[in-house]
């Protein structure tokens, strides 16, 4: 399908955004939008040492491979909360992340960002969507990410694809910390998504939930950071699947396979409860 793109001369404002998604709470069709939004950015050498900190990155000369996520949010919370598209933004439910690293993210300044929704589909609790995100400077695509997301009551024809990520590989334990209780709000500072299920356990009841759930992106940042010395830097594909969600505060463990240009990963809290499961390959 072809995508119809608009360019921007500038990264929104996160504030009135917030305002319009605090607003919608009814779905409004079943189609999805055929517009795309564009926009060069830049890495502020600040925030991106905030980033790192919240999440465990080293600071070292490359973006972490989750980065590119910050850069493009304001733009994704444009184009979600847009007129055309038909979902309420907050009440979303991400269910699984893929990141391709297609290039060392090194030295990188000004980027162009780039989102877009597409593949609107059946699912047992309602529709889901994928928000696609790439990451472009003067040479090409650098990055490119696909977020499914899940609206629930949605009613779409047709029968649910099943695409439960299972391991196969042996896994050893190699990392484990804790969620404080406050990840949610350190998170929010650096990422600019205050969602409230994340800040606190009186905003995430009003959302349903008994207490603040860690971010899952930060989940995916934690673990990443934690496998630094396992994964290639470029030319790498990793996807993972959000499982029960970290509520806050709580202890998880990393457990994944050996080191190398494939693999497994596996995120689990006590009592062997799965929050995330993953693996990593060459892109395609």
């Amino acid at each position: 399908m072809r995508t119809d793109w608009h360019t921007l001369d500038r990264e929104p404002s996160l504030a009135p955004l917030y305002g319009k998604a605090a607003t919608r709470r009814k779905i409004t069709g079943t189609a999805l939008p055929v517009s795309g939004l564009r926009c060069w950015v830049d890495v502020d050498p600040q925030r991106l040492a905030a980033y790192r900190k919240v999440c465990g990155f080293a600071d070292n000369s490359l973006l972490p491979p989750t980065y590119p996520h910050i850069l493009a949010f304001a733009l994704q919370m444009q184009l979600l909360t847009a007129k055309e598209f038909p979902f309420p933004l907050l009440g979303l439910i991400h269910l699984s992340n893929r990141i391709r690293v297609l290039r060392p993210m090194g030295g990188l300044n000004r980027a162009r960002v780039s989102v877009k929704v597409q593949n609107l589909q059946p699912h047992a609790k309602g529709a889901t969507f994928d928000l696609v995100t790439t990451l472009d400077d003067q040479l090409g695509t650098l990055w490119e990410a696909q977020s499914q997301m899940l609206c629930r009551g949605v009613k779409l024809e047709g029968e649910p694809v099943d695409d439960t990520l299972a391991l196969n590989q042996p896994l050893t334990q190699v990392a484990q910390w804790k969620a404080p209780s406050d990840i949610g709000r350190q998170y929010a500072r650096v990422s600019g998504d205050y969602n409230p299920i994340h800040l606190s356990a009186a905003s995430a009841k009003l959302f349903g939930f008994p207490s603040a759930i860690a971010h899952g992106l930060w989940n995916k940042a934690r673990t990443l950071a934690a496998l630094a010395d396992h994964l290639p830097t470029a030319n790498i594909e990793i996807a993972v699947q959000f499982k029960k969600p970290v509520r806050l505060p709580s202890e998880v463990a990393l457990l994944a396979s050996a080191a190398g240009l494939a693999g497994e990963l596996q995120l689990i809290g006590a009592g062997d409860l799965e929050h995330m499961v993953g693996h990593w390959r060459p892109v395609a």
